[in-house]
């Protein structure tokens, strides 16, 4: 049985039960499904901005006085824990009270403990380049 006919089987299941429609099943599998990437671009931004920040501190050492320098990589440093902060906030709150669907939720432990340990270590670069 392949996973197409699991998935089909489930979907009219739910929809002989009077649950939900199958085009409503497949579209909240839709949308969970872009929730999830939705969440994967903020941490890629948040990362990017991450990335910036500390090569922001390098390629401007020269350039820029030491405070004005450190507030330029800083400012970008906290777009990323912003980034980090607002992926897990929109996650879990596009997850209202959706019925059941092939689809399964990601948990949202994993989701604040990646989303913290990101924003922890932008930080902790934060810091570190304050004190370089």
């Amino acid at each position: 049985m392949t996973r197409d006919s699991i998935l089909t089987k489930d979907v009219e299941h739910s929809a002989a039960a009077g649950d939900i429609d199958i085009r409503d099943s497949l579209a909240i599998d839709r949308t969970r499904l872009a929730a999830e990437r939705t969440y994967a671009a903020w941490v890629r931004t948040g990362l990017a901005a991450l990335a910036s920040g500390a090569g922001a501190h390098s390629l401007l050492e020269n350039l820029l006085s030491a405070w004005l320098n450190n507030i330029v990589s800083s400012v970008l440093i906290l777009f990323a824990v912003l980034c980090f902060a607002a992926g897990v906030w929109r996650e879990l709150l596009a997850e209202a009270a959706w019925p059941g669907t092939a689809v399964s939720r990601s948990a949202p432990f994993i989701l604040y403990l990646a989303s913290s340990a990101l924003a922890i270590v932008s930080l902790i670069v934060m810091i570190g380049l304050w004190h370089r």
